[in-house]
């Protein structure tokens, strides 16, 4: 039977939340994420990095269902994250090897799975994430995220007051509660915090973990960070020292825009309180996200990077 194929190029920064928006609708499969090489220069020149493939069944749903992502992207569009929506009608989609039921292995102790995954391997030491197929499987995790739960592993202690601050596929705060954190799961955009939802009952940390639709502090002021509009009632979270560790995988500059938030939101007691974990930016803007909190008196004691991508943990002096 013939399918649409539908696919779009992104920026680096926009790869995660389209793959998060794309899984929101339950009705998209085999989303792939194609990086580009050194010769596209065409794309290359728009700064565009991927290219997302993904596809619908050809049937009497199909130009609703294909309005409807459109609108659903139209923020990162209109933003310059991504490219227009295209569509095709082919054949039959493109043969796959199944990687659906492989784990991922991420730092020491994590192990992400197809939350529909059967046969489970031989992994009971290890601590399991299940996730959406659409959002963790074919596409990969955004390496951003894997460089975030790294650190994640080797700075959280038991009991902590965590922030993950633009929560997204809700991943972050599945790793924190896991680790023991309880856990406030932060968004300002609709469609993501009924995604943190989601992995937060998928993985039986609901006594664990908090989500709500807001923002911290003046990010508030910012409107949706991903160029929509906020839908609903969008809280504004004062930062009032509430927090021995913030997480934050997203866009660089509203790292540096809430800097001063930051420092309010942690509470600095001792060596294991004042972390924050920033993470979801490249090296093009490290220098200006490092910046903007040393000036707000924090410290960098952690890094871990995967090719262009950096995380970094700074500790409030």
């Amino acid at each position: 039977m013939s399918c649409i194929e539908l696919t779009l190029d992104t920026t680096s920064e926009a790869v995660d939340w389209v793959c998060t928006l794309l899984a929101s609708t339950n009705y998209t499969s085999d989303i792939t994420v194609n990086k580009y090489t050194n010769t596209d220069e065409n794309r290359r020149q728009n700064n565009w990095t991927c290219t997302i493939n993904f596809y619908l069944p050809n049937n009497t749903q199909a130009s609703v269902r294909i309005q409807e992502i459109e609108n659903l992207l139209s923020p990162l569009h209109r933003t310059a994250l991504t490219s227009t929506l295209e569509a095709y009608v082919i054949a039959e989609k493109p043969n796959k090897s199944d990687i659906k039921n492989e784990p991922i292995q991420i730092g020491e102790r994590f192990v992400v799975l197809n939350s529909d995954a059967v046969d489970l391997p031989n992994i009971s030491e290890k601590i399991i994430i299940k996730l959406k197929t659409s959002l963790a499987f074919g596409s990969g995790l955004h390496p951003a995220t894997i460089l975030a739960i790294k650190l994640l592993e080797r700075h959280i202690t038991n009991n902590m007051n965590v922030l993950d601050l633009g929560s997204g596929s809700g991943i972050l705060s599945v790793v924190a509660a896991k680790l023991g954190a309880n856990v406030l799961a932060l968004d300002n955009d609709a469609v993501a915090v009924e995604a943190t939802q989601d992995a937060i009952t998928r993985n039986d940390v609901t006594d664990k973990v908090r989500v709500i639709q807001g923002s911290l502090g003046r990010g508030s002021e910012m409107g949706n960070w991903m160029g929509g509009a906020n839908t609903g009632n969008v809280s504004s979270i004062s930062p009032n020292g509430n927090f021995d560790l913030i997480v934050a995988n997203i866009l660089g500059r509203i790292h540096t825009t809430l800097a001063p938030d930051y420092r309010q939101a942690l509470y600095k007691e001792n060596q294991s309180s004042g972390i924050l974990i920033t993470s979801g930016y490249d090296q093009d803007y490290e220098e200006s996200v490092t910046k903007a909190l040393l000036t707000q008196g924090f410290e960098i004691i952690d890094s871990e990077r995967l090719n262009e991508w950096v995380a970094l943990t700074y500790r409030l002096m």
